[in-house]
């Protein structure tokens, strides 16, 4: 039988059917494969994008306060607030095909890898925006195999679950732009001193330029650089046809104003900043890493101009050369508003805030007592000895209390309240206490706003129960709020990244003793700054009615005061509770108040304390305690609630028999003038 050899051809046609079939199976196989693991990189989430985002605190006049942040300043913004020139300009420079890509361009990253195998090194990047994207967000900037693959993992699934404006938002919002920047806002306020919204296509060009090199580029660093830099940003934007040439040649032309290099942790008052923040966790329950980068808006009742007198106040007045410190806190009394805040000297030496510190209040806490005995009988006539006096206390009456005045001066005879506030006398308050009974004062510190325990002993009278600055310019406020204690607010509103307010401070009013008994103290307080007050020598620097109380112990000095518009507390001593000197020491708190209360209400009408309704008024004779007549040597407008007042006539300075009309009416400005 003969065999017909087999034309070469046909061989070769079968051989390319057989090999066809099995390519377009195997393409098929691959195209399945492919498109089974796109759809499981698809429906497999990607790991949560955590952006650090600065968080910014503002003053009370919308000023920046302080920024908080995580090693990354960065305030993230939306993609319509970029304007298109940095869009573009980030694109051309960075990606030139991105909008046409899937992730990879891979036309640029063949073109790379013969450049880097020319070199024998790597030479030229080829990382789109996705991959950098991917890189920044996800991974480290390892060069290892696997980190590639996870990379060229990630890129497919930003390209799949985003759009391309998503991932061009997201880009612009954390890349890296130097000078601690992250996020073209962050950049845009660092380099130029405004919003990314405002930037020049000058500006633009040159921050597109900076992520190649933020350290080579900077143009705080080396102009010429950053203007090379520049200059290839914008012809990579003409050749994208995303500008003119002659936009670019204008670009290359415009001048170029940098804003001043700051530093970015500069703080208006770093002991309210640390003070705000432990609120945040401590009161309000915000997660710590939400308030460190989570781009929050807190807006704070600190006032800036305040807070910069109160810095200058306690500068002025401790001594640089010694470990003397200061605490001072300013509040509105209206609202609870801090308004000032100093935790001592220096928050570089020391960031602990003595404003918070539980000192003895010494006879600066009287008034709370004499709060307690206005309501419990006494009046600001109510008489007591003041001499070297031993009181017995307790159960049974078997403990000793034996408390001296400062400088062993006594009256060695009967002084009233109004007195005894004016000189401070500690006879005087230790009786009263002991009168109205201990649990008085006890209950009436509570009530005007001192939350630390006073002890219900004779000595804390004289203010031997730590209270810190703040809870004393609390219980004040609420004196020259005509008893209406506010609580205390440091915030006024938080707002987060989304525009969504997450918290909201509102002044909380409540009328914890009656008006008419806070006016009469506070008239009472005024007298600590007349002549023979205890705080006389400051008087002279603040022309405008003023009320407070100082107080001294053994380890600390205090003033704390109060127009009607401000209270404010200082307190001075050291912290490792050495004794202060009583000539030296002790005397810088009074100044201290004076000069900021003096600045801080500059410009501002000097007002007094309104007179409630329920009150009346009478001349009197301080040394009778009678109703003043025209021969009295020594007269004072003083109010009472009606019924309390005296009704007699002076008898001790009685002249030729000779008594004005009664009243103890108020008077009208001109009836006090005709009486006079």
């Amino acid at each position: 039988m003969e065999v017909i050899p087999e034309h070469r051809l046909v061989r070769w046609y079968r051989t390319f059917k057989k090999t066809l079939r099995y390519f377009m199976l195997g393409s098929a196989i691959l195209a399945g494969a492919l498109t089974l693991f796109l759809l499981y990189l698809r429906s497999k989430p990607l790991p949560p994008v955590s952006i650090s985002e600065t968080t910014t605190m503002y003053g009370d006049n919308g000023q920046v306060i302080a920024t908080l942040y995580k090693g990354e300043n960065r305030t993230f913004i939306p993609l319509d607030k970029i304007p298109s020139y940095m869009r573009d300009a980030t694109v051309a420079i960075e990606d030139r095909k991105f909008y046409n890509h899937t992730g990879f361009d891979i036309k640029r990253i063949a073109g790379a890898a013969l450049t880097d195998i020319r070199h024998l090194s790597k030479v030229e990047g080829a990382s789109t925006i996705t991959m950098q994207l991917a890189r920044n967000l996800y991974l480290s900037h390892d060069k290892t195999w696997s980190r590639k693959l996870r990379e060229a993992i990630l890129t497919m699934q930003l390209e799949l679950n985003y759009t391309k404006p998503q991932l061009l938002e997201l880009y612009m919002n954390q890349i890296y732009y130097g000078q601690g920047a992250y996020g073209i806002q962050a950049a845009a306020k660092t380099y130029f001193g405004k919003n990314a919204g405002e930037l020049t296509l000058a500006e633009a060009s040159m921050l597109a330029g900076l992520p190649k090199g933020p350290r080579f580029y900077s143009p705080f660093v080396d102009m010429k650089a950053a203007r090379e830099r520049q200059d290839m940003v914008l012809s990579a934007m003409v050749t994208a046809k995303f500008i003119t040439a002659q936009q670019a040649a204008d670009a290359r032309n415009a001048p170029i104003k940098l804003a001043p290099l700051q530093n970015r942790d500069s703080v208006i008052s770093p002991y309210f900043r640390d003070f705000v923040v432990q609120q945040l966790k401590d009161t309000y329950h915000i997660d710590p890493d939400l308030i460190e980068h989570g781009g929050l808006k807190i807006y704070t009742t600190l006032d800036p101009a305040m807070q910069k007198q109160a810095e200058a106040a306690v500068a002025k007045y401790l001594p640089a050369n010694r470990t003397l410190q200061a605490a001072l806190v300013a509040m509105e009394p209206q609202t609870g508003y801090i308004r000032a805040m100093v935790g001592g000297r220096s928050y570089k030496e020391s960031s602990y805030n003595r404003t918070l510190a539980e000192r003895q209040p010494g006879s600066s806490i009287k008034p709370i007592l004499y709060m307690a005995a206005l309501e419990n009988g006494f009046t600001p006539l109510t008489r007591i000895k003041s001499q070297p006096t031993v009181f017995t206390y307790g159960k049974n009456k078997k403990e000793v209390y034996a408390p001296k005045n400062f400088g062993s001066q006594y009256a060695h005879d009967f002084i009233n309240m109004d007195q005894a506030i004016a000189r401070s006398d500690n006879i005087y308050a230790v009786q009263t206490d002991l009168t109205i009974g201990q649990d008085k004062m006890v209950s009436m510190a509570k009530r005007l706003g001192i939350v630390s325990p006073v002890k219900p002993i004779p000595s804390s009278a004289l203010g031997s129960s730590p209270a810190t600055a703040i809870e004393m310019a609390r219980a004040f406020s609420t004196l020259a709020n005509q008893g209406k204690k506010a609580d205390t607010i440091a915030v006024t509103k938080i707002v987060d990244r989304e525009g969504n307010t997450i918290l909201e401070n509102h002044p909380r009013l409540q009328q914890v003793v009656s008006p008419e008994n806070a006016f009469i103290l506070t008239n009472l307080m005024k007298g600590v700054f007349d002549n023979g007050g205890t705080a006389h020598r400051v008087a002279n620097m603040i022309q405008r009615p003023v009320a407070g109380k100082t107080g001294t112990t053994d380890y600390d000095a205090w003033l704390t005061g109060f127009t009607p518009d401000l209270t404010a507390s200082v307190w001075v001593g050291y912290d490792d509770n050495r004794k202060i000197d009583e000539f030296d020491d002790a005397r810088q708190a009074a100044p201290i108040w004076a000069q900021f209360m003096n600045g801080a209400l500059q410009g501002k009408p000097a007002m007094d304390f309104t007179v409630p309704p329920g009150v009346v008024s009478a001349y009197v004779d301080p040394e009778s305690g009678q109703l003043a007549t025209e021969a009295c040597p020594d007269v004072k407008l003083m109010y009472f609630i009606p019924g309390t007042q005296p009704t007699e006539y002076c008898v001790i300075h009685r002249r030729n028999n000779v008594t004005p009309p009664p009243t103890t009416e108020k008077k009208s400005f001109w009836d006090r003038l005709k009486f006079w």
